[in-house]
């Protein structure tokens, strides 16, 4: 197993021979004109995966030209899906990093386990390519750093899968608010509502044989095989994956912040526990986080992944709450209220998006992803772009670390460190394997 350091010293796209790029690329930047096809992979393909590939397939002049998975059983099952869906059937790779070597791809989508977001992005854009990175965009806060540094040194473009900053009817929510809608929004309640099962306890099993254990592992410190972790339950593993407040929670806090003009927060409480199953689950199972920020502004996250919230609301969403009026918004709809709770002005997107399958396939990104072509062909700016978006990525990253230190974190409003608290601070970064700790 070639480990990545090994991998991009002695590729002819890794970051010691940039300048070797075929014509095609200036060192950084791939440069494409208005009217050049856009070639893209996609990594990861068993579920947003498939949201990525209907919305590439939606661009004008753009071409998925690879799908690439570490399990044969997922790529055979997207091979049948694409011909039914977008009429004919991309290449197909296992190894991430040789889509990476490939001339031809001009940006790379990632769909994989949460573990390899960052790595991945940094490989890509080493390579010379944009990158589209699903959310999280980082599997802790170190990540982030490197993803910021690794866009500021190579000049590509990254857009996170954070797709509701590309809904019509948010950013016209977000421009209602800053000319006065709502008077002064001081409140975000963001929350996310679900019904999962337990994952049991895994036992160790034989690797399925069309699944490269070792690969799909890659940064991350290697582990036994057990019968409940891929292909989905990963998420719920520390190794892997982030827990709900990342899975599902980036959307809804991304938008609060978006909609109360803020950044990191001065502190922030976590309350919740483990109380459905005594499963395999390694996070929290129902959460409640508080943001604060200066001028008495904060946001709320209610996560419940095992039990729905009650009395009965819509699956996610997100209520801002203003001196004169409140604003509900979902992936599907903006709503404005009078303080008396009359309903004033309601919008709704022309294409619906799915809000908690775990596809969650829609308009939306169609929208997102074709702002990050315009961004590639015409320098628009990105609507989710990564040095904003690491942002809502690091919140959060310091939720989960508030839920483990069992107390309010105070945070440097401009590093999003911990603030007098070196035990917690260890978990700004992970191990990695030997070999695969991702550089810039």
């Amino acid at each position: 197993m070639e480990t990545r350091r090994n991998f991009i010293k002695k590729s002819s796209f890794g970051i010691v021979a940039t300048a070797s790029l075929n014509s095609n690329f200036m060192i950084g930047k791939n440069i494409l004109g208005a009217n050049d096809r856009i070639h893209c992979a996609i990594a990861g393909v068993r579920s947003r995966g498939k949201a990525h590939t209907a919305a590439i397939h939606l661009q004008k002049n753009a071409k998925i030209l690879y799908s690439c998975d570490v399990d044969d059983t997922i790529l055979d099952e997207h091979n049948q899906w694409s011909k039914e869906n977008i009429g004919y059937v991309p290449k197909v790779e296992k190894d991430f990093r040789k889509l990476v070597e490939n001339k031809e791809i001009d940006a790379i989508f990632i769909a994989s386990p949460e573990h390899w977001h960052a790595p991945m992005s940094i490989m890509a854009m080493q390579a010379g390519k944009h990158v589209y990175v699903e959310k999280p965009c980082s599997h802790n806060p170190y990540e982030n750093e490197l993803l910021i540094a690794a866009q500021k040194k190579y000049g590509l473009k990254v857009q996170m899968g954070n797709q509701q900053r590309s809904a019509l009817t948010s950013m016209r929510a977000v421009s209602d608010i800053r000319n006065g809608i709502i008077g002064e929004v001081y409140k975000g309640e963001a929350y996310y509502s679900n019904n999962r099962g337990s994952i049991g306890i895994g036992k160790p099993a034989p690797i399925p044989q069309t699944l490269d254990w070792d690969l799909w592992q890659g940064p991350a410190p290697r582990t036994q095989y057990k019968d409940n972790i891929h292909p989905y339950n990963w998420h719920w593993f520390r190794n892997w994956g982030t827990g709900e407040v990342h899975n599902n929670g980036t959307h809804e806090i991304d938008i609060c912040r978006w909609a109360l003009g803020v950044d990191l927060p001065q502190s922030v409480t976590s309350f919740g526990g483990k109380y459905a199953y005594q499963d395999d689950w390694e996070f929290v199972d129902n959460q409640q986080v508080t943001f604060t920020y200066p001028k008495a502004k904060f946001i709320t996250w209610t996560g419940h992944s095992r039990g729905l919230i009650q009395p009965k609301q819509p699956g996610r969403g997100v209520t801002l709450y203003g001196s004169k009026g409140t604003i509900q918004l979902d992936r599907n709809f903006y709503k404005y209220f009078d303080l008396g709770g009359n309903l004033i002005k309601e919008e709704f997107e022309n294409v619906v998006s799915q809000t908690t399958d775990t596809r969650g396939q829609g308009g939306l990104d169609v929208n997102h992803v074709g702002n990050l072509f315009d961004a590639i062909r015409e320098e628009k700016p990105l609507t989710a772009e990564i040095k904003d978006a690491s942002i809502s990525t690091l919140m959060c990253h310091l939720a989960n670390m508030a839920q483990d230190a069992g107390e309010t974190l105070h945070i440097d409003s401009t590093s999003g460190k911990v603030l007098n608290n070196d035990k917690i601070m260890q978990n700004w970064r992970r191990d990695y394997a030997p070999g695969w700790e991702p550089t810039v």
